[in-house]
C-alpha cells in the first residue's frame, strides 16, 4: 500500500471474469501499470487498443482516458501497479471480501457508489468502454 511504501506506489492483485473489467475512465492522480499473469486483457488507452496475455506489461498514463476488459475464454489474473500509491484505497472501498475461493457471477457495478468513490480518488468515470 501507499502507507507501506511512503506513498511511492500501490500494488493490487486482481482476478476478473471474462467481460468488461472497468468502465472507461481517467486517473488524475496516478499512472497505472498492468502485469498480466493469466488470461488475456484488452486495453483501450486514448486511441490505442491492444490485447495482451501472460507476461505482458502495459503502462496507462494519467490524464489519458482508458479502460480494459478480459477477453478470451477464461478469467484473467493480473497485478495493477499505481504510481504514486493511493489507488489501492479505491479498490478496497469498491470490493467485497470473498466468501468462497471461486469468482462470483459477473454483475454490473453499483454506478452511484462507483461515481462517489471514484471522485474521492480523483478518477473520472466517462462511459462504458468504446
Amino acid at each position: 500500500t501507499a502507507k507501506q511504501t511512503g506513498g511511492a506506489f500501490g500494488l493490487v492483485g486482481q482476478v476478473a471474469p471474462v467481460g468488461p473489467a472497468s468502465p472507461y475512465h481517467v486517473h488524475r492522480a496516478e499512472e497505472e501499470s498492468f502485469y498480466v499473469l493469466e488470461g488475456e486483457l484488452e486495453f483501450i488507452s486514448g486511441d490505442r487498443r491492444v490485447t495482451r496475455g501472460p507476461g505482458s506489461f502495459v503502462f496507462l498514463p494519467r490524464d489519458v482516458p482508458h479502460g480494459f476488459a478480459v477477453v478470451g475464454n477464461s478469467p484473467a489474473r493480473f497485478l495493477i501497479l499505481t504510481t504514486p500509491g493511493g489507488f489501492e484505497g479505491f479498490i478496497a472501498e469498491m470490493s467485497r471480501p470473498a466468501t468462497t475461493s471461486t469468482l462470483p457471477p459477473p454483475a454490473p457495478p453499483d454506478m452511484e457508489k462507483l461515481a462517489a468513490v471514484a471522485a474521492k480518488y480523483r478518477i473520472e468515470i466517462l462511459e462504458p468502454l468504446p
